[in-house]
């Protein structure tokens, strides 16, 4: 099955065992795909459903549908403080692929972007179309850009399972806070808050420790904003799959 084209649909296009394609999409699979009438392809509709679908026409009839195990045990969201140029490209781009559920782009105090309604849709295309290449059963949510002060008074009901990476300092290693954690249930969140380039300011750091954020690091090197992300995610998805940490 994995051999076959997939290709993200809308809810409200599944219809009586029936997929009712756009224009785009036809065009798609018939002029790039290069797929023929009777070809069979996977839909998904990023919710957490898959089809195996056949093509006939300007719909596709439902043969079945599948079930895919691909996504972390929890979800986990990151709050990006956005970078210069277009490195939150990548930065959506490969969580996406690392299972990320939800991306908070934030507006810190160091942060120099600031993004175009225009940057929002193309993130969200991004993410769409690496959940399609990594297989992912969920697209993740691209939030709208908000100020990390903001955020922060928001979360400050929560008080576990939220961390804020720190180049500087003396803290724990994301790892072993992950680990250490305790009992981790399907209803666990976790938030992981990176910040941009020079890092962030103490005064976000204090403001966000008041918010029960636990100050983490990622290593001994100092990573690129564009990096820090992906190593976060990565460090947690590894512990969290590799262990099977959920009950």
């Amino acid at each position: 099955m994995a051999q076959l084209q997939r290709i993200a649909i809308a809810s409200s296009q599944f219809q009586q065992q029936q997929i009712l394609l756009t224009q785009d999409q036809q065009h798609y699979l018939g002029r790039v795909l290069r797929l023929r009438e009777g070809d069979r392809f996977i839909a998904m509709d990023g919710q957490g459903k898959w089809w195996l679908a056949q093509l006939e026409g300007n719909l596709a009839r439902v043969l079945e549908a599948l079930l895919v195990q691909t996504e972390l045990p929890i979800s986990i969201t990151l709050m990006v403080a956005l970078p210069k140029g277009n490195g939150f490209d990548d930065v959506v781009r490969c969580t996406t692929e690392l299972g990320v559920a939800i991306i908070t782009p934030i507006i810190s105090e160091r942060t120099l972007l600031n993004p175009s309604p225009q940057k929002l849709e193309r993130w969200r295309r991004i993410a769409q179309e690496a959940a399609e290449q990594s297989e992912r059963s969920f697209i993740p949510t691209i939030l709208e850009p908000v100020s990390f002060s903001s955020i922060v008074n928001s979360q400050a009901s929560f008080v576990t399972n939220q961390y804020i990476c720190e180049a500087r300092g003396n803290y724990p290693h994301l790892q072993d806070c992950v680990y250490n954690q305790g009992e981790i249930t399907n209803d666990t969140q976790i938030t992981i808050a990176i910040g941009p380039e020079g890092g962030w300011t103490e005064i976000e750091i204090e403001s966000a420790i008041a918010a029960q954020f636990q100050p983490v690091s990622l290593g001994r090197r100092i990573l690129r904003a564009v990096t820090a992300p992906i190593v976060a995610l990565s460090i947690v998805a590894a512990q969290l799959e590799s262990t099977n940490k959920v009950y």
